[in-house]
């Protein structure tokens, strides 16, 4: 399925240059044609920007030929980027403290300037500051090409400090509240790997010492939880430098995804889905037709093969247009659900991989649904329904926001609006709150956004529901006959559950800290024999178990049971088995669960349904 960034399908028109300064705030652009609206800042946005200053001022008083990059304002922090003479040690970044702290006490006024594009180039110029000067130019070559007159540069001083900047910031430096550098890290210039490798400063900024001490604990959490440490330490999954970006799965890890998986298909197979399979590798002219070949073609692996040029899949979509074709359809034939756990793969640059969040290889749980539009409303409340469904396994609460027509939007506008209509109406019908982001649809596509909150309050996007009025419609001539024997065009939802199956574990381990709910997790319960003699009970149990189709182990080692039922926690195993001589000979067990409660004499039956139950239940 289309993500947002990987939906446009023209390149965006050049618009009107509003302030220079816009290209510097915003944040890693690959070139001037990237320019945003910086759009509305908070009021701590504006003190975590201002925050950016000061660090760089307290830089260039320890680097005085320091080479600036750029500074923005970022979830939870700021950071600024640097060309230095040496790589940044923990004691220069005390140092940046400091001077950092002296600037705030000096309550210096943050005064903005406008000065004639030309006299801000050469001032920057004068300065030796590069990439300041690259960011003026490349604005004034787009004004040229835009035929717009440039307007004048602004910039921001506190103190002896001037950069090139449209704010906004706070009034002076006293009014920025408790702040901590966190790390140092490498980031080249305008995100390119043929640019240079710029030392990023990240550091975070808060209103009072309570919310800084709170994010510092949240973020301390966050190690803890880090799925790439927990992936390893439970066995699951283990990543490679021979295919960088793919996850290779361990027993436990595959487990889990068949769990995930098989949940899914039952919900699809209630649904009327039906599953389908499309090739890995397809030819360009697919994506000429879509229309990513022009605009997406960076993000896919290419490959040849005589004479011809293929890539890897970076999406399902259009493949299944030839499924859909394969035979006349009627409009007594819809909704056609098609659905496919396609493999995908994705040229992501190496410096943005992060486990599995952001992955090379990965598969989704798609579906391509093709309907009328008298049955758009019903279907979209249908999936809304499956993702209440989904997500109340793992206890998350969904968040939906509505993306509408955006400028560039292709199609006919009226059914644009009947679609979002139709779009509306399904979301009110839940009576609950969901958020309205005007034209943020995709550039075919209304769409809703599904977000989840994580148990450290991080938001995750992890569903969408797109509602194709034009790609695989229009641009595959796809047709169903209507009641009076015309041909028309359907109307077609791309929709994931889960989304990027690797996405969704990685957020899972994270929120759970690896303690998976009961039906879920890879191994239900470990079976511990106090001594060798009690081994042949537990292999029976353990044998009973699996026949309920439950996942047990049975902990064979030498080691004493102290330790055995320590590594079953460390691996967050839901139940620990305990079997000594009274167990054995009545059939019964001593239960621990992971969160170090214990249960005595537990009939084996009785065990094994109350299991049983529990993942049937698929309770968070």
């Amino acid at each position: 399925m289309d993500q947002e960034r990987q939906s446009q399908t023209s390149p965006a028109a050049a618009p009107a240059i509003e302030d220079p300064a816009e290209f510097f705030d915003t944040v890693e652009r690959g070139s001037a044609d990237e320019l945003l609206d910086a759009g509305a800042h908070s009021d701590l946005d504006a003190m975590r920007h201002s925050a950016a200053h000061v660090m760089a001022e307290a830089v260039l008083e320890i680097f005085p030929g320091a080479q600036l990059g750029i500074g923005p304002a970022i979830q939870d922090g700021f950071y600024y980027d640097f060309l230095l003479p040496r790589p940044l040690t923990p004691d220069d970044l005390a140092a940046i403290e400091t001077g950092m702290s002296g600037s705030v006490a000096a309550d210096r006024p943050f005064v903005r300037k406008e000065v004639p594009f030309a006299e801000g180039r050469a001032f920057f110029a004068a300065r030796d500051q590069p990439f300041k000067v690259e960011i003026l130019d490349d604005l004034a070559s787009r004004a040229e090409e835009a035929g717009v007159v440039l307007p004048p540069t602004s910039t921001y001083q506190h103190g002896t400090f001037i950069d090139l900047c449209k704010g906004p910031h706070v009034a002076s430096t006293g009014r920025i509240g408790p702040f901590k550098l966190m790390t140092v890290a490498g980031a080249y210039w305008r995100g390119s790997e043929k640019r240079p490798m710029l030392q990023r400063i990240y550091g975070t900024v808060w209103p009072s010492q309570d919310e800084l001490d709170a994010y510092l604990h949240r973020r301390e959490e966050a190690k803890r939880r880090d799925h790439r440490r927990l992936g390893v330490q439970l066995d699951l999954f283990s990543f490679h430098d021979v295919s960088p970006g793919s996850a290779f799965w361990h027993p436990k890890g595959q487990r889990l995804w068949r769990i995930l998986e098989t949940a899914i298909r039952e919900v699809q197979d209630k649904r009327g889905y039906q599953e389908v399979a499309t090739p890995m590798i397809v030819h360009k002219k697919l994506w000429e037709q879509s229309g990513h070949w022009a605009n997406y073609q960076d993000s896919m692996f290419v490959l040849e093969s005589e004479g011809q040029t293929f890539s890897l899949k970076p999406m399902n979509c259009p493949e299944s247009t030839f499924i859909y074709k394969s035979r006349l359809r009627s409009y007594r034939d819809l909704p056609l659900r098609l659905s496919e756990f396609g493999r995908l793969h994705r040229n992501e640059r190496s410096g943005t991989l992060s486990g599995l969040t952001r992955v090379r290889h990965f598969v989704q749980d798609d579906a391509h649904i093709y309907l009328r539009p008298d049955q758009l409303q019903d279907e979209i409340k249908a999936l809304l329904g499956e993702v209440y469904e989904v997500y109340g396994w793992f206890g998350l609460e969904p968040r939906f926001t509505f993306g509408t027509r955006p400028d560039k939007a292709l199609g006919d506008p009226a059914l644009w609006e009947k679609a979002e209509t139709e779009i509306k109406a399904a979301l009110d019908s839940l009576g609950k709150p969901y958020r309205l982001k005007p034209k943020d649809g995709a550039f075919y596509a209304p769409k809703i956004d599904i977000q989840i909150e994580d148990a450290l309050g991080r938001e995750w996007q992890t569903a969408t529901i797109q509602v194709d009025l034009v790609m695989l419609p229009e641009r595959f001539d796809c047709t169903y006959i209507d009641e009076s024997g015309q041909a028309v065009r359907p109307m077609t939802i791309h929709r994931a559950i889960y989304g990027s199956l690797e996405r969704f574990i990685g957020v899972l381990i994270e929120h759970f800290a690896g303690a998976f709910p009961v039906w879920c997790s890879p191994v239900q319960a470990v079976v511990i024999p106090i001594a060798d003699r009690h081994i042949e009970a537990a292999n029976e149990l353990a044998g009973l178990l699996t026949d309920r189709k439950l996942r047990v182990e049975v902990d064979r080692s030498d080691g004493r049971m102290q330790n055995k039922i320590r590594l079953a926690q460390e691996q967050k195993v839901p139940y620990m088995l305990v079997l000594g001589d009274r167990e054995v000979e009545a059939r019964t067990v001593a239960i621990r669960n992971r969160s170090g409660e214990q249960e005595n004499g537990v009939s084996w039956d009785d065990f094994i349904e109350r299991l049983a139950a529990e993942t049937t239940a698929r309770r968070p």
